[in-house]
C-alpha cells in the first residue's frame, strides 16, 4: 500500500518560514519524480516544485528564491523549505509521487497539509 504522509504545515506570519515534509512508503522512492502542489478553494491545484532523479528542481516563478525542495532517498522523504512566506502562499500543500513506465503513469498523492500565512 502506497502512502505519502505530509507534515509541517501550520499558521505563520508573513515573512516567516515553514518546512514541509513528505514521508513515502510502498514505492521505490528513489526512482520517482517527487513534487509539491498547492490548492486554494475554488482554484485548480498548481505545481509548486518538482524534482526528478538526476535533474534540476523546477519551481514556479512566484516561489523562486523563497522555496527550496530537497529529497533524502535514504529516508524516503522529500522536503519543502518555505522562507519569506506571503499571504498568497496560503493553501493546502500536497505531496505527489509520479513514475512513467512505458505508456503508463503511476501517480500518488498525500492527504495534504494546510499552510496559512496571516498576521
Amino acid at each position: 500500500q502506497v502512502q505519502l504522509m505530509e507534515s509541517g504545515g501550520g499558521l505563520v506570519q508573513p515573512g516567516g518560514s515553514l518546512r514541509l515534509s513528505c514521508a513515502a512508503s510502498g514505492i521505490v522512492f528513489r526512482i520517482y519524480t517527487m513534487a509539491w502542489y498547492r490548492q486554494v478553494p475554488g482554484k485548480q491545484r498548481e505545481l509548486v516544485a518538482d524534482m526528478a532523479i538526476g535533474e534540476m528542481t523546477n519551481y514556479i516563478d512566484s516561489v523562486k528564491g523563497r522555496f527550496t525542495m530537497s529529497r533524502d532517498n535514504a529516508k524516503n522523504t522529500v522536503y519543502l523549505q518555505m522562507n519569506n512566506l506571503k499571504p498568497e502562499d496560503t493553501a493546502v500543500y500536497y505531496c505527489n509521487a509520479a513514475l512513467v513506465v512505458a505508456t503508463t503513469k503511476r501517480t500518488y498523492w498525500g492527504q495534504g497539509t494546510q499552510v496559512t500565512v496571516s498576521s
